[in-house]
C-alpha cells in the first residue's frame, strides 16, 4: 500500500513540475511561477510571490495571459511545447540624465514556447529581476502580409485589500492618483493610465504596473477593471476619429513591448531602473552634444505664449540672473512682435549666452496653437530641423499629440530619430508617459504626462490638491521617467497655489527632469533670500544616485539624490497639518558632513536655514508647515591630519 501512496506522489509531483515552472530573481526574493501545460491545451497564467522576511507573500495570484490577432488567437488554446533554461541576463549602460548615471540590465530570463490549437508559435519571455518582471509575446514565424494584432488577455489579479494609486486614463495623462480601496473609478469607464501603485494585501509590498520599450510595432496600452474591481486587464488604445486602427498592424515576426512590475518596499520602487533596463540600448553614435540643464519658461505667469518679444528679452535676463543655460521660446513665437521676431529673440539669446530651446505643435491634436504644421510628416521635420540647426537653437518642445495608437508610436520615434540627426534634443508635452525610449535615444530630455503646475492656469483645482499630488508623484508617474512638472513657483497665476515656499523649493531636488523648466516670473526668482535663490542657481537636474529616505503616497516624500561630492535632499508635506519630517542618514558614507537645511519660515511665505553637522546613522527631525517642505545641500567635510 505505502509503494502505492509513493508512486502517486511522485505521480502528482511529475504533473505539479509539468504545469507550474519557476523562476527566482538573482536575490531570490521575487518568485514567479508560470503554467506551462504541455499535456493539453489551455490558458497560460502567472503568479509572483515576494519574499518577506522568512516567508513569501502572494503579489499577484494566477492572472491569465495571452494575445490575439485578426488571424489566430493564443489565448485558451496554448500547449507548451518547450522551455528554456533560465539564462543571466548582464549588461551595464550608462545613462546621460535620469535618477542614476551607472545603471545595470541584471536579471535572470526564461522563454515558454507554446503552439495554439492551428499549431501556430507564440513565445512568452519572462525576465526576473531583484526589483521586479518584465514579460513580453513574440510572434517567432515569418509572414510577410500585415496582421492585426487587436487584444490581450493578460490581467494582472490583486487582492480584494489591495490599496491603489491609480490615474484615470486620458490621452494626455494629466490627472491626479487619488487612493483608493476599491479600484473603482469617479466614472464608468474603468479605464486607468499608467503606471498604476498597488500596495498588496495589507503587506509592506509594492507593485508599480507600467511598460517599457514600445516601437513603431506597437501602440500604447492601458489597464481596465471594468468587469471585475481586482482585476486590471491591458487594453490597447482605440481608434480615433481619423485613425481607425485598433491594436497594431505589423508583419511577422514581432514583439509586444515589455509589461513591467516593479515590486519591493517602496524604496524599490522609488529607485528601480526597470523601464530603462529592459528598453533598448542607447542607438545614437555621438551623444557629447546633449546637455540637460534648467530652463526660464515663460507661460505659466501669462498664460500665453512668445509672441511678445520683450517678454522673451525678461525670461532669457532670468536665465543669465540665475545661470541656467536655456530659455524656451513658447508657442506663437510665429507671429512674434513688439520689437523683435524669432531670429532677433534667437540673437538675443545667444548673445547673452543662453541657449535658446523652442516649441511645436505636433500636427496631430489641438492645432489652434501655431506653428502647427512642421513636425508631422518627414519632409517638413527635416526642413525645420535644418533651420532650427543653422539659426542656433538647441532643443524641440513638441506638444499636442493626438493618442496612444500604434500611429502615434511611431511619430514620436521619428521626430526623436530626426532632432537626433540635427543634434536636437527634446521635450514631449501633452503626450503619453515615458516608455523607456530616453535610454535609446538620449536626446529626449524630458515628457510632460503629468498634471503639473500649468494647471494653475486652467482650473482652481490644483490649489487644495497639489500638496498631496506631490507628494504622490515621486512614487508613481516619476518613478517611470523624466516629469516636465514644470515646478518652483512662488508667485501666482490664475489660480493661486497655498503650498508653502519651502514645498515649492523642495520640488527642484524632489521632481527629476532632464530639462527642469522653472516656471514662475523673473520678478519672484529676483525677490527670493539669498539663500534659495543661490541655491535655485546651483541645483542639478542629473544625478549619479537617488535614494528615498522617507515618505508614503499623498502624505510625505524625503528625496536624496547624490551629485559628485554634494547630496541634494528635498522633503515635501503633503498633508494639511503641521508634520515632522524624519530624515535618517543612513545613505552616507561614514565620513563627516556638513548640511545646510532651508527649511519653512514662520509662515509659508518665509524660509529658515541652519548649518548642522551630521554623520552616517544620524536622525534631523525637521518640522514642516501645512503642505510646507525643505531642501537641504550634504557636503562631505575633509579628514583632519
Amino acid at each position: 500500500m505505502k509503494y502505492i501512496g509513493l508512486i502517486v506522489c511522485l505521480f502528482i509531483s511529475s504533473i505539479f513540475s509539468i504545469n507550474a515552472q519557476e523562476i527566482l530573481s538573482p536575490n531570490k526574493k521575487i518568485k514567479v511561477i508560470v503554467t506551462a501545460d504541455n499535456n493539453s491545451f489551455g490558458q497560460v497564467s502567472f503568479k509572483i510571490l515576494y519574499k518577506n522576511k522568512l516567508e513569501y507573500i502572494e503579489v499577484l495570484p494566477n492572472s491569465p495571459m495571452g494575445i490575439v490577432r485578426d488571424d489566430q488567437q493564443f489565448t485558451d488554446n496554448l500547449k507548451l511545447v518547450d522551455a528554456s533554461k533560465v539564462k543571466e541576463v548582464n549588461q551595464k549602460y550608462e545613462m546621460i540624465a535620469g535618477k542614476r548615471k551607472l545603471c545595470a540590465n541584471q536579471g535572470v530570463e526564461k522563454v515558454f514556447k507554446y503552439v495554439n490549437s492551428n499549431n501556430k508559435p507564440l513565445n512568452i519571455v519572462f525576465r526576473v529581476y531583484n526589483d521586479g518582471v518584465a514579460f513580453r509575446y513574440e510572434f517567432t514565424d515569418k509572414i510577410d502580409a500585415l496582421v492585426n494584432v487587436i487584444d490581450e488577455m493578460t490581467t494582472y489579479v490583486f487582492p480584494s485589500t489591495t490599496n491603489r494609486w491609480l490615474q484615470s486614463y486620458t490621452e494626455s495623462y494629466e490627472d491626479f492618483f487619488p487612493f483608493s480601496d476599491s479600484g473603482k473609478a469617479n466614472n464608468n469607464k474603468q479605464e486607468w493610465g499608467f503606471p498604476a501603485l498597488f500596495k498588496v494585501n495589507n503587506n509592506p509590498v509594492w507593485v508599480l504596473i507600467s511598460e517599457a520599450n514600445s516601437t513603431e510595432n506597437n501602440c500604447a496600452a492601458r489597464l481596465s477593471n471594468l468587469k471585475n474591481p481586482n482585476e486590471y486587464k491591458v487594453s490597447y488604445a482605440s481608434p480615433r476619429d481619423n485613425f481607425k486602427q485598433t491594436g497594431v498592424k505589423t508583419m511577422l515576426p514581432w514583439n509586444s513591448q515589455w509589461h513591467t512590475l516593479i515590486i519591493g518596499q517602496l524604496s524599490d520602487v522609488v529607485e528601480s531602473t526597470l523601464i530603462m533596463d529592459v528598453s533598448e540600448p542607447n542607438q545614437l553614435k555621438e551623444t557629447d552634444w546633449i546637455k540637460p540643464g534648467p530652463v526660464s519658461w515663460i507661460y505659466w505667469a501669462y498664460n500665453r505664449g512668445s509672441k511678445d518679444y520683450q517678454k522673451v528679452v525678461e525670461y532669457t535676463d532670468l536665465a543669465v540672473a540665475m545661470k541656467w543655460p536655456y530659455v524656451l521660446i513658447d508657442w506663437e513665437w510665429d507671429v512674434m512682435t513688439n520689437g523683435g521676431d524669432i531670429i532677433a529673440a534667437v540673437n538675443y539669446a545667444k548673445s547673452k549666452g543662453i541657449k535658446p530651446l523652442i516649441w511645436y505643435n505636433s500636427g496631430t491634436s489641438w492645432l489652434e496653437p501655431t506653428p502647427n504644421d512642421r513636425m508631422l510628416t518627414a519632409e517638413k521635420r527635416a526642413k525645420e530641423l535644418a533651420w532650427l540647426k543653422e539659426i542656433g537653437i538647441y532643443g524641440i518642445k513638441v506638444d499636442f499629440f493626438a493618442g496612444d495608437q500604434q500611429d502615434m508610436m511611431k511619430l514620436y520615434l521619428d521626430i526623436l530619430k530626426d532632432a537626433a540627426k540635427y543634434q536636437i534634443m527634446v521635450n514631449f508635452h501633452g503626450a503619453t508617459v515615458p516608455r523607456g525610449w530616453a535610454r535609446t535615444y538620449p536626446n529626449l530630455m524630458t515628457t510632460e504626462a503629468v498634471y503639473g503646475a500649468e494647471w494653475y492656469n486652467n482650473k482652481p483645482t490644483l490649489t487644495n490638491k497639489a500638496a498631496e499630488h506631490n507628494a504622490t508623484l515621486p512614487f508613481t508617474r516619476n518613478v517611470i521617467g523624466s516629469m516636465d512638472y514644470t515646478p518652483v513657483t512662488f508667485s501666482n497665476s490664475q489660480h493661486p497655489h497655498i503650498t508653502s515656499y519651502g514645498h515649492e523649493l523642495a520640488l527642484s531636488v524632489v521632481f527629476e527632469s532632464a530639462l527642469q523648466h522653472f516656471a514662475d516670473r523673473p520678478e519672484a526668482y529676483n525677490s527670493l533670500p539669498v539663500e534659495p535663490k543661490e541655491f535655485l542657481k546651483k541645483v542639478p537636474v542629473t544625478w549619479d544616485e537617488t535614494k528615498l529616505v522617507d515618505g508614503y503616497p499623498g502624505e510625505k516624500v524625503i528625496m536624496a539624490r547624490k551629485k559628485g561630492n554634494q547630496w541634494y535632499l528635498g522633503g515635501l508635506n503633503g498633508k494639511d497639518e503641521k508634520q515632522t519630517l524624519k530624515i535618517d542618514f543612513g545613505f552616507l558614507d561614514k565620513a563627516n558632513y556638513k548640511l545646510k537645511l532651508i527649511k519653512d519660515g514662520v509662515n509659508d511665505k518665509s524660509f529658515d536655514v541652519e548649518i548642522i553637522n551630521v554623520k552616517k546613522g544620524a536622525v534631523l527631525n525637521v518640522e514642516c508647515l501645512p503642505r510646507g517642505g525643505f531642501v537641504a545641500v550634504l557636503e562631505k567635510q575633509k579628514e583632519k591630519n
